[in-house]
């Protein structure tokens, strides 16, 4: 099988109520990435992200600019040991 890397995002700062799971799911999209967005109660998106490396780098690049609506203030990246396959990259509610 090929190289995927697994990560476990949190995304903190204004990320709910401004579409920024939606804007995840696109740049996503873009580059290849499933896994899935959801919100957690601490105003926080968590987001479990798989694909390969170069494609998962560009991901969490656009992660950290957001989209206009949002103000992104801290990201924490862990490499997760897990390696679910996913098909798409869903928002979770």
């Amino acid at each position: 099988m090929n190289d995927l890397n697994q990560l476990h995002i949190l995304v903190s700062g204004n990320v709910q109520g401004v579409g920024y799971r939606y804007f995840a799911q696109m740049k996503a999209m873009t580059y290849g990435i499933t896994g899935w967005a959801k919100n957690l109660d601490d105003g926080s998106v968590e987001i479990i992200a798989s694909g390969q490396k170069e494609n998962l780098d560009q991901f969490v690049k656009e992660l950290r600019e957001g989209n206009p609506f949002s103000e992104v203030i801290d990201i924490q990246i862990q490499q997760s040991d897990e390696t679910n396959v996913f098909h798409s990259f869903t928002i979770k509610y």
